[in-house]
């Protein structure tokens, strides 16, 4: 196996986890624990892949990331009433997730159109995607609209994969120093609340007071 597919396993069995975990919280039974363990596991790498055009996207060339994410909701199934707080877990599991698949969204951009802007944005996506779709079926707080940081630890994560890969080093190098930075950027965010100055000048009106 290797670093790539190790990688791809990795997150998409976090990212699944998350996705069930969400499932324990809105109390579903085992397909809605599968159901959202799947979309969260496989959306980011799905959009990428249509994206790059990469088609048939890859859990339909290797099913066996279908297999990892069912693997993952039926674990959380039977094992979630042991965490004391599932939220943070959530959100901990998918930092993890996060790092990986910035790294490997990064990757797959790069090798597929050599472009480092491309590379960036994939590897963002990758990494945010199936976490803010899961959100929304679950109709669960938004990791975009909390305060921490969370698209722009994707955002360096990618980059730093993508200048480590200009500047030559080793495959292994690459992955490691773009998720060491991806997980402490999130991470610090989750531990000590770290985040951008936001717009204060002046709200949106309501829509009726445009009208």
């Amino acid at each position: 196996m290797t670093i790539l597919e190790f990688l791809d396993y990795l997150a998409i069995a976090l990212f699944a986890a998350t996705g069930a975990l969400a499932a324990s919280r809105k109390q579903l039974d085992l397909i809605g624990f599968i159901f959202l363990a799947a979309i969260t596991g496989i959306g980011g790498g799905t959009f990428r892949d249509l994206i790059l055009g990469a088609l048939p996207v890859f859990w339909v060339k290797n099913p066996n990331y279908m297999l990892v994410c069912l693997a993952s909701a039926v674990v959380v199934y039977f094992t979630a009433h042991l965490w004391e707080s599932r939220y943070r877990m959530l959100l901990w599991l998918d930092a993890i997730g996060l790092s990986a698949y910035a790294a490997l969204g990064a990757a797959k951009g790069l090798a597929a159109t050599g472009s480092p802007v491309v590379a960036i944005v994939t590897g963002m996506l990758t990494a945010t995607f199936g976490g803010v779709l899961r959100d929304i079926v679950a109709g669960e707080p938004s990791v975009l609209l909390r305060p921490e940081i969370y698209v722009s630890a994707a955002l360096a994560g990618a980059a730093v994969f993508t200048v480590a890969d200009a500047l030559g080093f080793s495959q292994i190098m690459c992955f490691g120093l773009a998720m060491l930075t991806a997980f402490v950027i999130r991470g610090g965010a989750l531990r000590y609340g770290w985040t951008f100055p936001v717009y204060k000048r002046r709200p949106g009106r309501h829509p009726d007071d445009v009208m």
